[in-house]
């Protein structure tokens, strides 16, 4: 299922909106399964009309099929794609510069990833403390499965005993955002072979689902991630129609 970021959200959407208790609205929207490039011009777009006060900020949760993207050090990410062209193709797996920090990773089904859309201003303007939340989204989702996930110094994302779960990788434009983070819910793990996940060549890669020794579905996460966020940045979340709850198909 897919769709767009629309401004009727059931509530005002101007970009000073707020909830009744005072906290700025977060418009939230489920797009289903989006191809890299298509999601990349998506928030291109988003971000200028968050710019232009047309929007509030916006938070995306999608799927992408699977693909290994590069990070703005294009050389060192086209390096640790350890892969043969000719296997990514065979596998059904595309390559795409995606414009954000960080290295190289993969995305596929599985992962929840969340692109966040937000004006930093006037109190959030800190890069590192805008990283740093974003894991500590991530921590907090971990935490409602009761797994202990935490940070490791020099790294970025979410970590559970030197495990990577969820990666991190921003862009940030006079002070909105896009990019984001890739939590691995139940993704195909051994696709990150293909790769030296963000250029971090002895760590392991795991997933929600491992962790938990059961299936677990993107879906079913969503209300925990989303209520993460919220609490996390201080933000009252406006649930679009395609965000149903807890482990819905």
């Amino acid at each position: 299922m897919r769709g767009e970021v629309h401004a009727n959200v059931g509530v005002s959407a101007r970009s000073d909106a707020r909830h009744g208790d005072g906290l700025p609205a977060l418009a939230v929207r489920w797009l289903g399964v989006v191809p890299y490039r298509e999601a990349l011009a998506r928030q291109a777009s988003l971000v200028e009309e968050r710019r232009a006060g047309g929007i509030p900020d916006t938070l995306l949760l999608l799927e992408h099929p699977n693909v290994i993207t590069l990070g703005v050090k294009r050389a060192s990410a086209r390096a640790n794609v350890t892969a043969a062209p000719d296997r990514l193709k065979e596998l059904g797996v595309e390559l795409a510069e995606a414009g954000r920090g960080g290295d190289v990773t993969y995305h596929g089904p599985g992962q929840l990833v969340a692109y966040p859309i937000l004006d930093l201003r006037p109190d959030r303007c800190d890069v590192h403390r805008y990283v740093r939340d974003l894991e500590e989204v991530m921590i907090r989702v971990c935490a409602d499965y009761r797994l202990a996930a935490g940070r490791i110094m020099g790294l970025s994302g979410a970590w559970i005993e030197g495990r990577k779960i969820g990666a991190v990788g921003v862009r940030i434009s006079r002070w909105i955002t896009s990019h984001g983070v890739a939590f691995n819910v139940a993704p195909r793990l051994d696709y990150f072979r293909l790769i030296v996940p963000c250029g971090i060549p002895d760590r392991d890669v795991t997933s929600l689902a491992r962790e938990l020794g059961r299936d677990v579905a993107v879906r079913e996460v969503i209300t925990s991630f989303v209520r993460a966020f919220a609490a996390v940045f201080g933000r009252a979340p406006l649930l679009d129609a395609s965000v149903e709850p807890d482990g819905a198909r």
